[in-house]
């Protein structure tokens, strides 16, 4: 038992004594033995507070030594740190500046995709404001653009197309949820913005369908001046839609609106005779 009460005790003494090592050497002038303290944090004990110190210790290396390997290192070194703790906004840009300090070191390579991966890692939910996943489209192609011979090149572009549907999903959504509200001018100026962007999307036909829907609701809603020709372009639209999809689910519905479209637009132009 007095064994057994022992181990924690020495356990407790043991971190204690590695916290006053560090202690020491972060304050003390050696910078070998500040380099050697650093990586071995870095090296051998992966834990975020591990990785923390050895931010700190390099942090004083490079400020030392800037131009040396040792500062070279170091400053790779930091970014890496913040990457592996999740840190990406610290580490986004620590590697992100590595290249241009360091334009003619082997590390420059990894260091700009990790620094596009912060991007991507900051990217958030859909639903969100994208303006981090534009940015790391723009820093992955930037990447792939500097090292197109890179094998990381495939993995880029695979990222690259994930983001864009990320994009487009959102676009979606938004037609979606103008549709929903029944915001008909912004349901069918979305709708046409989305196919002009997004040609090839599998919500393709969702999107022209709530675009032929929502503009005969606009045209029935309109004043008087707009109603003949948005009502024309509904009908136009759902021919359309009838070519693009002759197969589509949606047509039974589409179609017996249009005929209301068609007699409605008959209407009109008997009472402007």
């Amino acid at each position: 038992m007095k064994k057994i009460a022992f181990l924690p005790l020495l356990l407790v003494l043991v971190v204690l004594s590695s916290c006053s090592e560090y202690s020491k050497v972060l304050k003390e002038d050696d910078y070998g033995r500040k380099f050697e303290m650093a990586n071995d944090l870095y090296e051998n004990e992966p834990t975020k507070a591990t990785r923390n110190k050895s931010i700190g210790l390099y942090e004083q290396i490079y400020q030392r030594m800037p131009k040396q390997g040792e500062g070279e290192l170091a400053y790779f070194r930091i970014g890496k740190a913040y990457y592996d703790n999740n840190d990406y906004y610290m580490a986004g840009y620590y590697l992100g500046v590595f290249p241009q300090r360091f334009p003619y070191s082997p590390k420059s390579e990894e260091a700009l995709f990790l620094s596009a991966m912060c991007s991507v890692k900051n990217s958030p939910d859909f639903s969100l404001d994208q303006l981090e996943t534009e940015v790391a489209i723009n820093n992955l192609q930037q990447f792939a653009n500097r090292y197109p011979n890179s094998p990381l090149v495939d993995s880029c572009n695979a990222i690259i197309d994930g983001l864009h549907f990320k994009l487009e999903t959102k676009s979606y959504e938004a037609v979606m949820l103008y549709s929903k509200t029944e915001n008909y001018r912004a349901a069918v100026n979305s709708a046409l913005v989305f196919a002009e962007d997004y040609p090839m999307s599998i919500f393709k036909e969702d999107v022209q369908f709530t675009l032929v829907s929502n503009s005969n609701f606009l045209a029935k809603n309109s004043i008087e001046t707009k109603k003949m020709e948005r009502t024309e372009e509904a009908i136009e639209r759902y021919t359309t839609f009838v070519a693009a999809f002759p197969e589509s689910s949606h047509l039974s519905v589409l179609t017996s609106s249009c005929d209301d479209m068609k007699k409605y637009l008959k209407e009109l132009k008997e009472l402007e005779e």
